[in-house]
This record gives structure tokens, C-alpha cells and sequence, in this order.
């Protein structure tokens, strides 16, 4: 027997054993100042790609004026409890039935995260006869949900339609002698790699197979589909999903979330989500800011076509200077790019540094091992000079990886 902690003397994990050189510049970073495509990190202004404010409503002057003039009335407490207790308002209805009008859907449910939300959706869908089969790579949020699970559970590979069959044939087969039923989830936007979920492929098997749909479109609410209401809307399939998870976090630049769905399907969640019936109602100010962004997301469309102008002459600038983005489908923009670990940080700290440029990077273990990512977040708020900057630095940092450059410095670091 040995002391619960001793083990972190050695074993920080996968990521943790990186933070004596990576804390408070690769992980845990200052970004300050006002969210924009300009911010402020280490005293220095950088171009910005890592923030998902999609749409540029977190500094918008309706925005602002709601916000303040929400937390003046209400302070940041209001209303105290869980929604079934003490914590529900008249308000929190308006935001509902707005977010269930704007998805299609008979009913939507207001959640005070997005992340211990859908975890939360993910938990309370199933009993221990039911089967999940969800995509290989979904979201953390996701998968921590799963692994509450107590019955059993397939993944399918990554947008794999071939791959998510042979799993409900797995599926069909347990639920068959346990009474239970199927959960499919996938995400509207992957957003990592930018890929859009292959939504309308899947609903195709529901003529083959009895399953429900569960989709995470964080990514895409907002974004995707002619009117910005996501992956339903774009891929013309709203119907066929069963229930859509979406967070304030990204095109509503807030905190919270929600999800939609049947009205039977929804009142089940509200009263037996331990998530929500155990914690506190999303505060006053945030939800009325939710209701005035959720307005202008309907009602100035400008914001969406400013947002994707940006999204093609990044991608397509890219990809005319021979960088490889992936299969993206989205506002989610990665280019991937060949090096170790220590060469990605050596290269990060250069663009931030000499080039004035910060955007995320993802390195193994989340990726195969050899590959750098840079994952790029265009919003409506750069500027085409913006994008030539970042092009051309990108250029450059390119060639010195492929001259061997930042590979001697991280030899240098290590000897």
C-alpha cells in the first residue's frame, strides 16, 4: 500500500509531464485585453486565432449594454438554487422556447455548462440495458459521459459510415437479449480537425436500424446551415436528429448551454439530469445575455457572412501556399505540419514571438506522433490584413521547419 499522491511525484500525465517547460506559455497562457482579433499576450500584441467568439458578439455594443445592465439589476448571484428548487424565472422560459424556435425542435432545456452538460445528456439517455455507439473521436465531454455508462459501449471510427453499421449489428445484437435500445453520438463539427459529422449518412441507417441520435454540435450552432441554427440546418436533417446539444461558449461568446428535442424527451432530462437538479440555475445576467445574443444572431445575419468571407480567404490561402488543412468543413481551421514535440514549441514560441501570430498547437498524444497542429479560428472579427500576415508568417516558420532550424534549437534545449 503507498500514499494516494506518491504516484504524482513521477507521473504527472501525458500532458502534465510537459508543464515545468510548457506552464504559462504553451499551457496556460495570458491572453488579455478585449476579446478581438488583436489581443495583448506576454506585453506584446498578437493576431489572435484561439478564440471560438465566432461571430464577434462579445464585444458587440447591444451585448454589452444587456450584460451591464443585466448584472446592475440582478448582480451575479440571482436566482439562488437548482432550477427545480428556487433557481427557475420567466426568463429562463423566454431563453427556452427562443433556442427551441431557432433549432426546430418542440422543446429546448437551458444547462449551466456545456461541458458537464452533455456529459450529464450523455449519462441520463441510457440505462444499464441500453448500447452506445459513438464516434471515435468525440469530444472529451463526450466521452466522459460514456464512461458513466454501466451497459455497454462500441466506438466507431472517425466519420466512418462502414464502421458505425458493423457496430449497430454489435449493438442490435446485446440490446436484443437485454430489452434495451441504441444511442448514436456524433458531433456536428469535430473541433479539432474541422470535419463535420457525417449527420445525414447516419440517419440513413435509421431505416435499417432502431436508434437514437444524440449530436454535439457546439461548433456549428451559430455557424453552420443558411440561418446559423447548425448541422440540422446545413446538412437538411434537423428532423432525424433526436437530440441537439449546443454551448453558449463559442458563436454566443457566454457560459452555459442547452438542448433540444421532443418536448416527452426533454421533460425526462429536466427532471432527472443530476447535473442540473443538484447545481445551481444558470445565473440572470447570463441568460438574459443569452436571450440578446441569440437576437442578433437571428437578426444580423452580417455577422455570419463576415465570419466565413474570412473562413475561405484563410482556408483557400492556405491551401494555394501548399499547406495541408485537412478535410475541414468548417469555420475550424488546422494545418498540419511535420515535427516533434520539442521542434512544435520551438516553432509556437518563434510565431509568437518574431511573428506576432498565436494560435493553439496540438501535439502527441492527441495527435499521431510526428505531426504538429496549428489550429487556426477565424472569426468576424479579423481583418483581411489579419490573414495575409498570418499567411505569410506561416510561410516562414514553414520553411525554417523544413531547413532543419527549429530542430537544432531543440537539440539545444535538451543537451
Amino acid at each position: 500500500m503507498s500514499d494516494l499522491f506518491k504516484k504524482f511525484e513521477n507521473n504527472m500525465g501525458p500532458l502534465g509531464k510537459w508543464a515545468s517547460i510548457a506552464e504559462g506559455y504553451f499551457a496556460f497562457p495570458k491572453l488579455e485585453g478585449p476579446i478581438s482579433n488583436r489581443m495583448t499576450f506576454n506585453g506584446k500584441e498578437v493576431i489572435t486565432w484561439s478564440v471560438n467568439d465566432y461571430l464577434g458578439l462579445s464585444n458587440h455594443p447591444e451585448v454589452r449594454k444587456a450584460d451591464s445592465e443585466a448584472a446592475a439589476s440582478y448582480g451575479s448571484a440571482y436566482p439562488m438554487g437548482a432550477r427545480m428548487m428556487s433557481g427557475h424565472t420567466s426568463m429562463h422560459e423566454k431563453l427556452e422556447n427562443d433556442l427551441a424556435d431557432f433549432v426546430n425542435k418542440e422543446s429546448a432545456y437551458v444547462l449551466n455548462f456545456g461541458y458537464q452538460g452533455i456529459l450529464s445528456i450523455v449519462e441520463t439517455l441510457v440505462s444499464k440495458n441500453d448500447v452506445i455507439v459513438y464516434d471515435i473521436d468525440s469530444h472529451a465531454c463526450i466521452v466522459d459521459g460514456v464512461r458513466l455508462h454501466v451497459g455497454k459501449r462500441f466506438t466507431f471510427q472517425h466519420n466512418d459510415i462502414e464502421s458505425l453499421e458493423k457496430n449497430l449489428k454489435r449493438a442490435e445484437k446485446i440490446v436484443e437479449k437485454t430489452g434495451g435500445g441504441i444511442l448514436v453520438i456524433s458531433e456536428g463539427v469535430f473541433g479539432m480537425r474541422g470535419e463535420q459529422g457525417k449527420i445525414k449518412e447516419i440517419v440513413q441507417l435509421k431505416k435499417k436500424y432502431d436508434f437514437r441520435l444524440l449530436v454535439d454540435d457546439a461548433h456549428g450552432f451559430g455557424t453552420l446551415g443558411s440561418d446559423g441554427s447548425g448541422v440540422g440546418n446545413e446538412q437538411d436533417i434537423n428532423d432525424d436528429i433526436d437530440v441537439y446539444f449546443a454551448t453558449f461558449a463559442k458563436s454566443l461568446a457566454s457560459t452555459g448551454a442547452f438542448v433540444a428535442g421532443s418536448k416527452n424527451v426533454i421533460k425526462f432530462l429536466k427532471y432527472n439530469m443530476r447535473s442540473q437538479v443538484f447545481a445551481k440555475s444558470l445565473q440572470m445576467q447570463l441568460v438574459i445575455g443569452a436571450i440578446k445574443r441569440l437576437e442578433i444572431l437571428k437578426n444580423e445575419p452580417q455577422h455570419r457572412e463576415k465570419l466565413w468571407k474570412n473562413v475561405k480567404a484563410l482556408q483557400s490561402g492556405l491551401i494555394e501556399r501548399g499547406f495541408d488543412i485537412g478535410t475541414t468543413k468548417s469555420c475550424v481551421t488546422p494545418v498540419f505540419l511535420k515535427g516533434d514535440v520539442l521542434e512544435a514549441m520551438v516553432l509556437v514560441k518563434d510565431l509568437r514571438e518574431k511573428y506576432g501570430i498565436f494560435c493553439s498547437i496540438v501535439v502527441y498524444p492527441v495527435i499521431p506522433k510526428g505531426l504538429i497542429l496549428l489550429r487556426l479560428i477565424p472569426t468576424a472579427t479579423h481583418t483581411l490584413n489579419d490573414i495575409n500576415e498570418t499567411l505569410d508568417s506561416f510561410l516562414a516558420i514553414r520553411d525554417k521547419l523544413e531547413e532543419g532550424y527549429y530542430k537544432k534549437i531543440s537539440e539545444r534545449i535538451t543537451t
